[in-house]
């Protein structure tokens, strides 16, 4: 039995709720429903985030026996040869904004990019997941801004984004420019037709 039969839902695998908000507020301009199932998955050290999150949506939907996806985003910073990448929440955990801005500095090269990947798996229907990227450039601030989303929104300035962080913008405004936002679009584009 296909639980997709019929309706415009997506079981997002996420114990993050600002995630779960963010793909929230894409999908429901595609008259899709999120349903947050906070699985514990494996999510493996790797350098490549399209490895890791195709990992994570297929240990997500053994678990949960559902079409599932995931999603596994970075921070990738130029000067610091793209430190910290596939290991930011690690490195967000252990090191937090200020650690990052510390590192930085008075290094005047602050570019810098997110990428996001998701992963959807089915266990009833393709046998590998498919994967959906956004990728937003901008720059590391010189100093933590804005009390909105999460992880390195205080210092993540996107080039698009009219000169403010991440963390000033609210969770619409952001999804406008996001990597998330971008990589939500492109899923829901493809979901629309899959389900």
């Amino acid at each position: 039995m296909n639980p997709l039969k019929n309706s415009k839902v997506a079981f997002f695998g996420t114990g993050n709720f600002h995630k779960f908000n963010e793909a929230r507020y894409v999908l429901v301009e595609y008259k899709i429903s999120v349903a947050m199932l906070n699985l514990k998955c494996i999510e493996i050290q790797d350098d490549n985030l399209e490895t890791i999150a195709k990992t994570s949506a297929i240990d997500a939907a053994n678990k949960s026996n559902l079409p599932i996806f995931v999603e596994d985003a970075g921070l990738f910073i130029k000067a610091l040869n793209g430190f910290p990448g596939p290991y930011s929440s690690y490195v967000y955990r252990t090191l937090g904004t200020k650690g990052i801005l510390k590192i930085l500095g008075n290094n005047k090269s602050r570019d810098a990019h997110f990428l996001s990947v998701i992963a959807f798996c089915d266990p009833q229907g393709q046998s590998k997941p498919m994967t959906f990227q956004g990728r937003i450039e901008g720059k590391i601030m010189l100093e933590e801004k804005g009390s909105e989303g999460f992880g390195f929104d205080p210092i993540f300035e996107p080039l698009s984004g009219n000169g403010k962080a991440f963390a000033e913008m609210t969770t619409v405004e952001k999804n406008k420019y996001s990597h998330r936002g971008q990589a939500l679009r492109r899923f829901a584009n493809w979901y629309e037709d899959y389900i």
